[in-house]
């Protein structure tokens, strides 16, 4: 692509697909002699004002010289960007290297001179901030650390990309022109800006999914029956607002319409814009499909298509084909493999799905890469019996299918602001950026909750993620820690966000149980204790219970500041129904309205159908099922229905309104799990509000520990630290590790004693016998030099002669409790703190609690306290409470050090001996490298294919 004179081969890695601020993608690339005649036709283009604004003057055409110079680069001292769509140059940004004096310079000279470029038609629309990110990444790599810019003072626009972008920066005005100075070095408040307008862009890009004017769908066939006719139908028939059009290439020249829908041969046959297209025709005829719709203008498509990376390596090198070809034109994707979308909301009616139900609206987000999963939950949300009762619908509802594109990161930024959207039920069969994901769902949960069903962790074949290191357990409790509420089942995930969406958050995790079965509402009280719940002793009102005594009882718990929930059981009579069914919902719902503040539940068994079954029985033998057993007409819990069928609206409700419908659980466990899930989600949100910090400490060298590790990293890309290395740089930190001497025989061991004084400690240090004191590979408490050679010999004899051994001789620590401290940088969560206690028990039990680094002051706490063993740390059975301060401060140093110094991608501290007053740290190992990248501190980019 370049001359031979040019210094550095063309950098790919620069080249990335960014989403606008209206919703619309772009390409950014390094500009290269290929493009002159693309730079010609962009210039030609571009207003007079603009010209003038970019020249300082007049300049109506480029010259060969001009053209010459915008595109030949070097790449490191000259370098030029170009957004593009559809092949065509929309804006351009270059920078050239300079010196003190102004001049075209080389390193290590670190300013450069910036100016832009943005054709008339497509400002406004975000391209110069991407750009802005991208060349100042770029400027970052090749060393350069600040740029300069002249602009006019009447070029407004541009001069607030350069002061809104939140770098660090001056301004001068000289000669009539403003020139700025900024800083690349990314701040808190350049990030925040770069996060608000990635939320905005990727917000607009789904809602330009979700909310169309117009669409068509694309393989309609000829015939009743197929994907495109079933889905033309269900958008018909659920009412879209807007303009809806049947495309087949096959259709004869005659056919105006199909089932009374406008109907092409083609998307560019329809006169009028079309925002989105459903394509539902075979893989190998997509590509046309997408060609003919980037032309006519398209927003973005739903692929219903299979054939995609889901089947094979062919398929996978057709859906980055995919990919590339629609973000060409400016278009996302969901899918594809894709189940369809759904938007309840009265203004649009989108039903672009496959869905076998006709959705309710309501005000749940949904959101499945599985389709099948997609239909389970949509399924279950729609019906208004069996396991949960009630009518509860969705705002809208995404199937990814197999992500190509649009993800659930994507929809995350959309709902994150949705005002028809007040929670968030997820199922994930992968995370392709867990980094973003915790960021996105640490925010999102701050608003509104978040219910997460997550895979296995093994992503199916159609997806493409990163790989992670970490286990899944332990991306799962990172989840947790961003607020989301995790759950192992769809049926938990409607369970909890039943109770969500239908009730406030409790204030606490105090319950009161009351109900007219004595059995039922001590199961209940079980269920509570087992989940971390606190719950009353159930008040029994006997099976002669009237709704006037549920609605006196249920009132008075709801008063009572002793509860912040309560749990309502109930059992139907047996038998003939009672007039007062309905009046006992109604003695529910009117006392829970007296108390809009305290979350209500219903834990009910349906007798009624069992009965029914077992009478109809002729023999003790199993019977063949004639279906599911039937409720009476009525049973209660028919009656609760009936009240909320009258009394549900046809719109969604208002945010707090106050008529809210009380969820019931055929269940205990199921209504108690969802129950303690949302008060953890509660407590979670309390303290969110006042997050901690990262906490500053005055024995930390960090301009020390940052030389070392430049010297250190000079031996090679990889590098374990020995003992002494690994002290020294733990020392930066404020953190002294007990000191240890090899003993390679009985004498040095002796020598090390003598040095170290006694009482000694013995360790075999091989790494089958390190930190295995169970194997017998340590010696404690050797007072002498009597008893410190009778241990080496017995350890000799034991495991072998000491060149295996390892041998080291240690100074004795106050006694504690023995535990673990680690830190890793995962390539694709990012830096993760852990914590547990040392033994074989507490591997066995995988009893570890994890962080996200930096780790504030509030997280260290709860880390230490997470753990199931935590407990043998604040005086279990009668022990002294250990130091769990100076734990804490522990665990934040090496959070600090990590955080600090990203090149440390590995620390372990073990054991860490924590006694009554202090603690000692007697082992510890520290691996150095090069960085992961991080993706998150770079410019916004969609991923790669």
């Amino acid at each position: 692509m370049q001359s031979a004179s040019d210094r550095h081969e063309y950098p790919a890695h620069w080249e990335a697909d960014v989403v606008l601020r209206d919703g619309g993608t772009a390409r950014i690339r390094p500009i290269t002699v290929d493009d002159a005649d693309r730079l010609v036709s962009f210039y030609e283009q571009v207003s007079d004002e603009s010209k003038y604004y970019r020249f300082f003057a007049p300049y109506p055409r480029l010259s060969a010289k001009d053209v010459h110079r915008f595109t030949h680069h070097d790449f490191v001292d000259r370098v030029g960007l170009a957004a593009t769509i559809g092949g065509e140059f929309i804006a351009t940004v270059r920078y050239d290297r300079i010196g003190a004096d102004g001049m075209p310079a080389s390193a290590p000279a670190d300013e450069a001179e910036v100016a832009f470029l943005v054709q008339d038609a497509h400002q406004g629309r975000g391209v110069a901030s991407a750009l802005l990110e991208h060349i100042g990444a770029v400027a970052r790599e090749r060393g350069i650390r600040r740029f300069a810019a002249e602009v006019l003072p009447a070029n407004v626009k541009m001069i607030k990309v350069f002061t809104d972008a939140g770098y660090t920066q001056k301004r001068s005005f000289e000669d009539g022109v403003v020139r700025l100075e900024f800083d690349l070095e990314p701040t808190d408040r350049s990030l925040a800006v770069q996060y608000a307008r990635e939320q905005r862009a990727e917000s607009r890009s789904v809602q330009r999914l979700l909310t169309p004017g117009s669409v068509a769908v694309v393989g309609v066939g000829r015939a009743p029956g197929g994907v495109g006719r079933s889905v033309l139908g269900n958008i018909r028939d659920y009412g879209f607002t807007g303009r809806l059009y049947a495309v087949n290439k096959a259709f004869p020249e005659e056919t105006k319409e199909v089932d009374g829908i406008p109907a092409h041969r083609s998307v560019r046959d329809v006169d009028g814009p079309v925002d989105l297209a459903v394509v539902a025709v075979p893989a190998e005829q997509v590509p046309e499909v997408v060609a003919e719709c980037g032309a006519h203008g398209v927003q973005g498509l739903v692929v219903l298509s299979a054939g995609y990376a889901e089947s094979g390596p062919e398929g996978r090198e057709r859906q980055r084909e995919l990919v590339r070809h629609a973000r060409a034109y400016g278009m996302r994707i969901i899918g594809p493999n894709a189940f369809g979308v759904i938007n309840t909301s009265p203004d649009v009616r989108l039903n672009a799905s496959l869905a076998p139900e006709t959705p309710r609206p309501g005000r749940i987000g949904l959101f499945a890469q599985s389709g099948a999963i997609g239909i389970a939950l949509l399924s279950r949300l729609h019906r208004r019996g069996g396991g949960v009762t009630g009518v509860t619908g969705v705002s809208t509802f995404v199937s990814a299918g197999n992500r190509a594109d649009v993800s659930g990161n994507d929809v995350l930024q959309y709902w994150y602001d949705d005002p028809d959207t007040d929670v968030v039920l997820m199922y994930l069969e992968s995370i392709g950026n867990p980094r973003k994901f915790t960021r996105l769902a640490r925010r999102t949960a701050a608003a509104k909750p978040l219910v997460v069903v997550q895979g296995s962790g093994t992503a199916p074949q159609g997806h493409a993620v990163r790989a992670t290191r970490l286990p899944h357990a332990t991306v799962s409790a990172l989840l947790r820690q961003a607020g989301v509420i995790r759950v192992d089942t769809i049926t938990e995930l409607v369970d909890t966000g039943l109770l969500l969406a239908r009730q406030p958050l409790p204030t606490g995790p105090r319950v009161a149980i009351l109900g007219n079965s004595e059995s039922l509402g001590l199961l209940t009280y079980d269920a509570c204790v087992a989940e971390g719940l606190t719950p009353s002793p159930p008040l029994d009102l006997t099976t002669a219970a009237a709704p006037e005594d549920f609605h006196a009882a249920l009132a008075r718990a709801l008063a009572d500041d002793a509860y912040d929930a309560v749990i309502v059981t109930a059992i139907p009579a047996v038998g003939e129904g009672s007039a007062g069914d309905a009046a006992l919902a109604e003695a529910l719902r009117s006392a829970a309205e007296q108390v809009p503040g305290k979350p209500v539940l219903v834990v009910h068994v349906e007798l009624g159908g069992l009965a029914e079954a077992l009478s109809a029985a002729t023999s003790t033998a199993p019977q063949a099922a004639a279906g599911p057993p039937k409720i009476r007409a009525d049973h209660p819990f028919r009656a609760l229905d009936r009240l909320r069928a009258t009394q549900t609206p046809a719109e969604p409700p208002a945010p707090g309104n106050s008529d809210r419908l009380i969820p019931a659980y055929p269940a205990a466990e199921r209504a108690v799990r969802a129950l303690a899930d949302v008060v953890q989600y509660a407590q979670w949100r309390r303290e969110a509000a006042e997050p901690g910090k990262v906490p500053e400490y005055e024995n930390i060298d960090e301009k020390g520990a940052a030389a070392l590790i430049d010297g250190l990293l000079t031996r090679g890309q990889g590098l374990t630290l020995g003992t002494e290395e690994t002290c020294e740089l733990l020392a930066r930190y404020g953190i002294q590790v007990h000191r240890a001497l090899p003993a390679a025989s009985p004498d040095a061991a002796v020598e090390a004693a003598a040095a170290l004084g006694y009482p000694v400690a013995l360790k075999a240090t091989a790494p089958h016998l390190r930190h295995r004191a169970d194997l017998g590979g340590v010696r404690l408490d050797l007072a002498d030099e009597e008893q410190l050679r009778r241990a080496y010999a017995e350890l000799t004899e034991l495991f072998g002669p000491p060149d295996e051994l390892r041998p080291v001789v240690q100074g004795m620590a106050p006694r504690g409790v023995d535990t673990v401290i680690r830190a890793v940088i995962d390539p694709a969560a990012g830096a993760v703190l852990s914590f547990g206690l040392a033994g074989a028990a507490s591997q066995l039990l995988d009893d570890t609690a994890h962080r996200l680094i930096p780790v504030t002051d509030r997280e260290a706490t709860s880390l230490v306290r997470t753990i199931r063993t935590a407990p043998l740390l604040f005086g279990w059975r009668g022990s002294t409470p250990v130091d769990t301060p100076a734990l804490e401060e522990l665990l934040l140093r090496v959070s600090r050090l990590v955080d600090d110094h990203p090149e440390v991608v590995a620390v372990t501290l073990e054991p860490v001996v924590v006694a009554p007053r202090g603690l000692s740290v007697l082992g510890a190992s520290v691996r150095l490298a090069p960085p992961p990248a991080r993706d998150d501190l770079g410019p916004r980019t969609l991923p790669a294919y």
